[in-house]
């Protein structure tokens, strides 16, 4: 199984989350999202849309303090991620 560094859906550092990682339908930890998007084998906005991600990505750095341009920055690769791919 494939562990990845950030969270296929928002783009989170996985070692950020405090949860270290969203749970499957089993209870496992999820490798590939973290436990913002993703609980009990579902995702926790299961409708949101790709450019609301990048908002509320967005917003949410930028309450921790990042400037606009660096939040902007983070999130613009949020489209090649796994959840939104295809």
């Amino acid at each position: 199984m494939e562990h990845y560094k950030n969270c296929q859906s928002c783009g989170m550092p996985m070692k950020k989350d405090e949860q270290g990682g969203g749970t499957n339908a089993d209870g496992t930890k999820s490798t590939m999202y973290c436990s913002h998007c993703f609980q009990n084998g579902a995702f926790t906005q299961p409708n949101i849309t790709v450019e609301q991600m990048k908002e509320l990505v967005k917003g949410k750095l930028k309450e921790f303090g990042f400037p606009g341009f660096l939040a902007g920055l983070f999130t613009k690769n949020i489209p090649k991620l796994e959840r939104w791919r295809g």
